[in-house]
């Protein structure tokens, strides 16, 4: 085999560039590492944030509450229930009741009426001039006919000369 300089100048330039390649190929991966390290620090840093955020609330809530209680004390002087408070049911809730005074006003009553017995549940409209049902008063002449499903399909359907506006 016989190397002549252009064959050793093209095998030098194949290495040189396979080094080059094999530089860029390790720059890669030492690139894409960093940017995950990176992300990863961008990740923690957010968490401390939330946590952060979590920690101001939850002081600012006790310190509110650390308030409300000095003010309670001083000004107020609420208490908080204590387990004897609570009743055990209705019986207990109905002995603590205390009969009605003398001077007590009458309790309120709602009154109640029957179901009508009859044709219908619902009563019948009654004019408060004459006093007599609606239904039993005569037709007066000259106003329209009570509207029912016939004529009003026939009303619907037709069109009235009248009502058509010309522009």
């Amino acid at each position: 085999m016989n190397l002549t300089r252009d064959r050793m100048r093209s095998i030098g330039w194949a290495a040189v560039l396979l080094i080059c390649f094999t530089f860029t190929v390790i720059l890669t991966f030492k690139v894409n590492a960093v940017k995950s390290e990176v992300r990863l620090t961008e990740r923690q840093i957010l968490s401390v944030k939330q946590d952060k955020l979590l920690l101001e609330t939850e002081f600012e809530t006790r310190a509110n509450q650390q308030q409300l209680r000095s003010l309670n004390q001083v000004e107020f002087g609420y208490q908080a229930p204590a387990a004897g408070q609570y009743l055990e049911g209705e019986r207990q809730l109905a002995s603590l009741g205390k009969e009605r005074g003398a001077d007590a006003p009458s309790p309120i009553r709602v009154a109640q009426a029957d179901a009508p017995t009859g044709r219908s549940s619902i009563p019948e409209m009654v004019n408060p001039l004459t006093g007599k049902a609606m239904a039993s008063e005569p037709k007066a002449e000259g106003k329209s006919k009570p509207t029912t499903d016939a004529t009003l399909s026939d009303r619907l359907s037709k069109v009235d000369s009248r009502e058509v506006r010309r522009p």
